[in-house]
């Protein structure tokens, strides 16, 4: 069910920012291009609001510092962001596309994953990515 404008704003203001058109468009955005790099929600944005990609990626540190949205920086990929944020899920990274899904926690509730000596440290998220091809990508191949 999409976000109404007003529960945009609402999830905005209740993460201590003001509403702004340009984070209004650029949350929406998101919301339908999950994992997606600050160019490619200033494309979806740009038709839209006025905004330059300064102001998307303003827009965007705004909200991952805030809380609303995930940063993930997959190796040789640029970064990433998805509203996904209220658990420790992990992501597949297709290496030739670059496609991203998410996965579901690995073994239960976070971290996830515990190491085998924390070295006196209290972990509270474990980041996994798994590399592979997508099944385009493989079938590609077949």
């Amino acid at each position: 069910m999409p976000l109404l404008t007003s529960d945009i704003d609402d999830a905005i203001r209740a993460a201590g920012l003001r509403v702004t058109e340009s984070r209004r468009a650029v949350f929406d955005a998101l919301r339908s291009h999950p994992h997606a790099s600050a160019d490619e929600i200033h494309a979806a944005v740009h038709p839209i609001v006025d905004s330059t990609l300064q102001s998307v990626y303003n827009a965007l540190g705004d909200f991952a510092a805030a809380g609303l949205v995930r940063r993930i920086e997959p190796a040789g990929h640029p970064m990433l962001f998805e509203l996904r944020v209220d658990d420790n899920h992990h992501h597949l990274v297709c290496t030739r596309c670059g496609a991203v899904e998410d996965v579901d926690c690995a073994t239960g509730h976070a971290p996830c994953l515990v190491p085998g000596d924390t070295h006196g440290y209290r972990v509270a998220v474990a980041e996994v990515t798994y590399w592979g091809l997508c099944a385009s990508c493989a079938d590609e191949d077949s």
